[in-house]
């Protein structure tokens, strides 16, 4: 099985958003469509441009949310790590998301620790990964 993470980041303003994997497929990704500019007077054909457009990216959506949904119409579960077994923080990078299984604290936002046996979502700052 593969990971799963995801990351979101901000890049001169603009939010960019790295493929997620899960343990069966990579999502594709959405990219927000570029609108045409309104006439000043009504105009059908534009009217029909814009119709068009908003009707391809919402269909990319509703594909995107169709493979995240399994077929019992349920977002899959994750893959559980040990502790020991996450890759590293670094290489995940900032905003990478996991699940642990043997976690000695469940307290937010401290580094992760293993052999315990709490079961927590954990997430990189770019050097660690943190409870959350």
């Amino acid at each position: 099985m593969a990971a799963w993470f995801s990351q979101v980041g901000y890049t001169n303003g603009w939010q960019t958003m790295t493929y997620v994997v899960t343990s069966e497929k990579t999502l594709n990704r959405a990219v927000a469509p570029r609108l045409p500019a309104a006439s000043f007077d009504y105009d059908p054909n534009y009217i029909n441009q814009l119709n068009n457009i908003l009707r391809l990216y919402f269909n990319q959506l509703d594909n995107i949310l169709g493979q995240l949904s399994s077929s019992s119409g349920y977002i899959p579960a994750p893959e559980v790590y040990t502790v020991a077994a996450l890759p590293s923080a670094a290489t995940a990078g900032v905003g990478s998301r996991a699940f642990v299984s043997d976690a000695t604290l469940a307290v937010f936002a401290t580094t992760v620790a293993g052999g315990g046996a709490n079961k927590v979502p954990v997430y990189s700052d770019g050097t660690n990964w943190k409870i959350g």
